[in-house]
């Protein structure tokens, strides 16, 4: 990885689903960050001198689900490319410059989707 390696968070609960995104996604050669709820994604998202490129969260979470945790996210950083993850994609509403990736999902749609959102950002 280099210095202009594109940093991703992932932030998901269920422990084995975000072992396998992370997974993959370093096997893309991104720098991945990992955070299992909502609180330990917003102590991240508040280190300044973290460089994020996206944040990918699952919609389902305890406490604060992603949409809010999205909210919350882009206070912090305007502008963040967020990606929601969801096992029900059609009963979600995505804001404006957020996207969406239905569960269960390939490793080619995963990084069809991140890759598209990047450079696009």
């Amino acid at each position: 990885m280099t210095a202009n390696t594109p940093t991703l968070l992932v932030v998901e609960d269920d422990a084995i689903v975000r072992m396998l995104i992370v997974d993959v996604l370093e096997e893309l050669e991104y720098k991945v960050l990992e955070a299992d709820s909502s609180e330990q994604a917003l102590a991240i998202l508040k280190n300044e001198n973290q460089h994020i490129n996206l944040m990918m969260t699952d919609v389902g979470l305890p406490v604060m689900d992603g949409q809010e945790l999205a909210s919350q996210a882009r206070l912090l950083r305007p502008g963040l490319p967020i990606l929601f993850a969801s096992g029900y994609a059609e009963n979600i509403d995505v804001p404006e410059g957020m996207h969406l990736i239905g569960k269960p999902f390939s490793i080619d749609q995963l990084r069809d989707k991140v890759k598209g959102i990047l450079d696009n950002a």
